[in-house]
């Protein structure tokens, strides 16, 4: 039997990170609302404000899939390096990694660092996105610590937890600190809402 709750409330994430996908998936299913999946690859612009990248990319994929979806833009923000590597933060991490970003961090005392999120949602190419933004201020480890998680989460410390990295805790425990927990949430409570404007319950 098609579960007609699920099936109408129905989120679908354009990525090609799958531990993007997880993370959202399972803030996505606390709130009542199935995730799917769209492992492509899309263009995205070339600019210092997420906000412009996740819109754009909302709006390409809307295209592409032909179909309503969401992207997801994130960057760290390294205080002492001017917002370094920012916008940049995937190409970065190709470039130097972990490694590379704690030798720039080399003897510095001001670690405070903060993880951005940006998520857009777009019915098609020609609707104005929806954005919705996430922040997680932390500072910068000393080391690489942790297997969990992905990206920059081994060396990101944030401000509410333990004292342990992202890459320390759980997925769960990721989500309620998080960036992209956080925008994911609200994109999430938004649509629900939605939906049941439109008479789904």
């Amino acid at each position: 039997m098609v579960d007609v709750v699920s099936m109408s409330k129905a989120l679908t994430f354009v990525t090609s990170n799958r531990h993007k996908f997880k993370e959202a998936e399972r803030i996505a299913k606390e709130h009542g609302v199935k995730l799917r999946w769209r492992n492509i690859s899309y263009a995205e612009i070339q600019s210092d404000n997420l906000a412009d990248i996740a819109r754009v990319g909302s709006q390409l994929a809307a295209m592409f899939i032909r179909a309503p979806c969401f992207v997801e833009d994130a960057g760290l923000f390294i205080e002492a390096l001017r917002g370094f590597p920012g916008p940049y933060s995937a190409y970065v991490f190709k470039t130097i990694g972990n490694d590379g970003i704690l030798r720039l961090m080399e003897g510095v005392d001001n670690r405070a660092a903060e993880f951005r999120s940006v998520v857009g949602y777009c019915e098609s190419f020609s609707n104005s996105p929806k954005i919705f933004e996430g922040r997680a201020k932390g500072t910068i480890a000393l080391e690489v610590r942790g297997k969990g998680g992905f990206g920059y989460d081994p060396i990101f410390l944030p401000h509410g937890g333990d004292g342990r990295t992202f890459a320390e805790m759980s997925t769960d425990e990721k989500n309620e600190l998080s960036h992209r927990g956080e925008a994911i949430r609200k994109l999430v409570k938004w649509y629900v809402e939605v939906k049941e404007g439109e008479g789904i319950k």
